[in-house]
């Protein structure tokens, strides 16, 4: 597999989602090593810690995560890879390694449909989000296009979504 390969979804885990719940076997809230066995005992290989945030990062490359974790240890953010993360669909639209603008047509299509009119945001970067299923469509490079690479996130972020978890959780991959 080259760096650019993109996993078609038929040999891509395929994942349940619940929103402000659970992302295939990760629940929001759980602690790292609950989130390490959930996924077959396989540890993160890289961990970041930001200090403005009191949040750590843990990667996991070969499944196409990074897990953000809040200081006391709870799982309170999941970014999945665009080329090579499990598959998440929502109300049946799959969500990873998608063309933006399509999927930013969906969320707007159901923004249009709900009686508040109020599930569409946008962080500052133009990353499209559902204050309903608690997602932002982030965006990774694919070679010569963009695929969405969603960050899934628990009810408590949707004040403020942006500044929630740290800033590289927001850009590419």
């Amino acid at each position: 597999m080259s760096l650019w390969d993109v996993l078609p979804d038929r040999e891509r885990q395929q994942w349940t989602f619940d929103p402000f719940v659970s992302v295939g076997p990760l629940r929001f809230g759980m602690s790292s090593d609950a989130a390490a066995s959930a996924l077959g005992g396989v540890n993160a290989t890289v961990r970041q810690h930001y200090s403005h945030w009191d949040i750590a990062c843990h990667a996991y490359p070969k499944m196409g995560l990074k897990l953000y974790f809040s200081a006391g240890e709870s799982l309170c953010g999941i970014s999945v890879d665009a080329l090579r993360g499990p598959q998440v669909p929502a109300d049946g639209e799959p969500l990873v390694g998608k063309v933006p603008s399509e999927l930013e047509q969906w969320l707007f299509d159901r923004a249009d449909s709900a009686e508040t009119r109020t599930e569409l945001f946008y962080l500052p970067g133009a990353e499209a989000g559902s204050l309903i299923l608690g997602v932002v469509l982030c965006v990774q490079r694919a070679g010569d296009r963009l695929l969405t690479r969603p960050v899934f996130l628990p009810a408590d972020a949707m004040d403020d979504a942006f500044h929630y978890l740290p800033g590289d959780a927001w850009a590419m991959f």
